[in-house]
Parts: C-alpha cells; sequence; structure tokens
C-alpha cells in the first residue's frame, strides 16, 4: 500500500511536467493549427538562461523568474520572425521549420553551453515527506510543481477572416499564444531539470511524452491536456514502479497507440457536425 501512494504521487508529480508541456502545445495548435515540434528546445534554453543568473546572481527565484520572462519573449519572437512568414503556406512547410529551430536552439544550447551533463538546483528540499512514519515518496520540491483569451485564440485558428471582421486583432492575439506557451514551456524545463541533467537535448524526451498527453486530452482541450499529462505520469510512475523503468519508454509508446486507434481526437475532444 505505502509503494502504491509513493508510485501514485510520484505519477501526479511528472504527469503535471507532461501537463505543462502539453498544455504549452495544445496553446499554439489552437491559434495557428500548428505542431511545434521545437517547444522542448524552447524549454531547454530558457532553463540554461535560469542556470546561468542562478550562477551569477546566488538566487534560484531571480533565476526563476528570469527563465519565465524569456520563455514569454521567445515564444513571441519565433512566433513574429519564424512562424509567420509560413502561417499561411502548407502545412508541411510549418512541420519543416519547426524541426529545423529545434535543431537550430539545441545547436546554440550547444555552441554557448557545451554539451556535458548540468545539475539544476532545486525551489525547496528534496527530503521526502511523511505521513506520520508512513514515506510519500516526494519532497517539497515536487510539491512545488504542483478566459475570453482562449475564445480569441480559437477564432483566429478557425476562422481568420471573420475573426478580423468581429474585430479580433489576429496577429497580436496569436504573438500572445506562443508567448504563453513558451511560458509555460519555461516552467515546465524549471520544473524538470532537478530531477534529470541539463543538456542541450535533454528535453527531447519529456517533449515526447508531452505530446502524448496532448493527443490523450485532444490537442483542442486545454484541460484534456492537463487530465492527459495526470493520467500518463501515473500509469508510467505505476509501469515504472512495478514493471522496471526500461518499460517505461515502451507503456508512453503504448498509451499514444491505443489513443490514436481507439479514439484519434482525443479522450477530451468534442464531436463536430458539418452544416450544409
Amino acid at each position: 500500500m505505502t509503494e502504491f501512494l509513493q508510485f501514485t504521487l510520484g505519477g501526479i508529480s511528472f504527469g503535471m511536467i507532461y501537463a505543462a508541456i502539453g498544455l504549452s502545445l495544445v496553446l499554439i495548435w489552437r491559434g495557428t493549427r500548428i505542431l511545434n515540434y521545437s517547444q522542448g528546445a524552447m524549454a531547454m534554453l530558457t532553463t540554461y538562461i535560469a542556470l546561468t543568473v542562478i550562477t551569477r546572481t546566488g538566487s534560484y527565484w531571480v533565476g526563476f523568474f528570469t527563465a519565465l520572462a524569456a520563455g514569454l519573449v521567445l515564444g513571441a519572437l519565433i512566433e513574429r520572425l519564424v512562424i509567420r512568414p509560413v502561417e499561411n503556406k502548407p502545412p508541411l512547410n510549418a512541420v519543416v521549420v519547426t524541426i529545423g529551430l529545434l535543431v537550430f536552439l539545441e545547436g546554440i544550447a550547444g555552441i554557448f553551453y557545451g554539451g556535458q551533463y548540468r545539475s539544476f538546483p532545486t525551489a525547496f528540499s528534496v527530503t521526502g515527506l511523511h505521513a506520520g512514519s508512513v514515506p510519500l515518496g516526494i519532497s517539497r520540491n515536487d510539491l512545488f510543481r504542483y478566459t475570453s483569451a482562449g475564445l480569441r485564440l480559437r477564432a483566429a485558428a478557425f476562422n481568420a477572416f471573420a475573426a478580423r471582421l468581429l474585430g479580433v486583432r489576429v496577429g497580436r492575439v496569436l504573438t500572445l499564444g506562443w508567448a504563453l506557451a513558451g511560458l509555460i514551456g519555461a516552467l515546465a524545463g524549471l520544473l524538470v531539470s532537478p530531477n534529470t541533467f541539463l543538456y542541450p537535448s535533454s528535453m527531447d524526451s519529456i517533449f515526447v511524452l508531452g505530446f502524448t498527453a496532448a493527443v490523450i486530452g485532444g490537442l483542442d482541450s486545454p484541460v484534456g491536456a492537463i487530465v492527459g499529462g495526470l493520467i500518463l505520469g501515473v500509469t508510467l510512475n505505476y509501469a515504472g514502479g512495478y514493471l522496471g523503468s526500461n518499460l517505461v519508454p515502451l507503456f508512453g509508446l503504448a498509451a499514444l497507440i491505443t489513443v490514436l486507434m481507439i479514439r484519434p481526437s482525443g479522450l477530451f475532444s468534442a464531436s463536430h457536425s458539418r452544416q450544409v
């Protein structure tokens, strides 16, 4: 029973990280119908920025908020300078651009910070918490993990021309969506890095699991991304705890394939009827 409780709480902790990445993908997808393959690299880069600030100032919180601000600015700049020129082009153009951006950001990180593994500090103590004499398997740092704008994003995504007629400034709204996605991705990077090592491709596997969470919940559903992340986090923690950590990637892939086969649009997608 104690192991079950520990695996559950640990799964919820990691699930919230997957949910954050999933939510950042959903924000961009709803706004632009683009799947941002560089989301993990953006989170990695802002985490490096946080580590640099923490090292120079000695303050975790200065680095934390600097990374969030960097994520916000990075997301906005990428939408304005990189994504906007291909928004109305064939979908494959955006796919190639975001994959290219992934390679570029990881290359930049390698040039400026090197390829060696680096540890990242925690916000709070990593000493395990107890309920009486029962260890919970999580720490205070794990607990730390725990609108009209959205409507405008959907309007801009599904019919930009009509949205402009209704007074929605589509360009600004889409930039806001990318900026918020950058901020949420930066938060995910800050939360996961204390439990892993930081290096240029350190967020690639987290991105895959975040994408899986978004698919489970439905790429149009922010709530679905959060629920999908929690489901995935708990399931993978059970698999790793009871069956062995080597099977965790296999279970993640199995979850993605199962959802795509049974309900490709996600668990929280709404069925749409076409009117003629």
